[in-house]
């Protein structure tokens, strides 16, 4: 296990993603992830509330940094707001995870599989993890090459005492029935260890991967997610928050989308 730091960073007005990440760059520092921040999937009910919904501050970037890198004095001035994580992290998933990454990124042509139809009605919200209309008529006014670029979903979690097993069947559960289907796949998890996150009270950081929103949203109104979903997840969780990220290169814009600084 090796430590890294996570960052869910809030720039300044008038201050670009790309010149944050170019200063990061100056000072020889490559993140091992760095993607935009686009959405709330699950919003922290208790943890970290306030600190991450009730200060009117828009949330730009994300980041996770080796154990040794730091974020430079000179990207610090750029910075309104920050929400900070140190994880143990295995050393066999954050080496492998650039080629891992790059191919879930740049999928070959006709290996990934059209999400599928949704199964369950809609609910009033996606709080539970659940499809709603709300979610679907936000994925349906995106561009189509964001709709169905590739994702990643950043969660965080805290366990109500004596559930963590529960989690772990979820998990398990989820592996074998629900996310090869929906091109779910798990890429970095980790404990908290440090920084804000252990601070608020979180325990578990997982990234995970998804071919898009779309395939996301398929997941979450399929019947058998939902079954493990009550049975296993919700009772497991104190609380919990889903950020959606897509990943960019070192100017800042998605991967393999042209012009997205306009389309976000």
């Amino acid at each position: 296990m090796v430590l890294c730091h996570l960052h869910i960073i809030s720039l300044k007005d008038g201050i670009t993603v790309g010149s944050f990440l170019r200063k990061l760059r100056q000072n020889g520092i490559k993140p091992v992830v760095q993607a935009r921040a686009i959405r709330w999937m699950i919003r922290p009910t208790e943890l970290s509330a306030s600190h991450l919904l009730s200060r009117n501050l828009r949330w730009d970037l994300f980041l996770i940094l080796k154990e040794a890198d730091s974020i430079p004095q000179s990207a610090q001035a750029d910075i309104q707001g920050i929400f900070s994580a140190s994880c143990g992290v295995s050393s066999k998933a954050l080496s492998g995870y650039a080629a891992i990454n790059t191919e879930l990124l740049r999928p070959a042509p006709g290996s990934v599989a059209p999400p599928e139809p949704h199964q369950v009605s809609p609910s009033a919200t996606s709080q539970k993890l659940e499809g709603s209309a709300e979610l679907n008529e936000w994925i349906a006014g995106l561009p189509v090459e964001i709709r169905s670029h590739p994702v990643s979903m950043l969660n965080l979690l805290a366990f109500n005492s004596g559930k963590l097993d529960d989690y772990k069947k979820y998990g398990t559960e989820f592996a074998a029935r629900v996310g090869s289907k929906h091109g779910g796949r798990v890429k970095i998890v980790g404990k908290v260890a440090g920084g804000q996150a252990q601070d608020h009270g979180w325990e578990e950081v997982a990234f995970v991967h998804y071919p898009s929103v779309q395939h996301f949203a398929s997941m979450a109104a399929n019947k058998d997610y939902q079954e493990i979903n009550h049975k296993y997840r919700l009772g497991a969780l104190k609380d919990t928050l889903i950020l959606c990220v897509m990943e960019i290169d070192d100017e800042g814009n998605l991967v393999n989308v042209r012009s997205t600084r306009e389309k976000l």
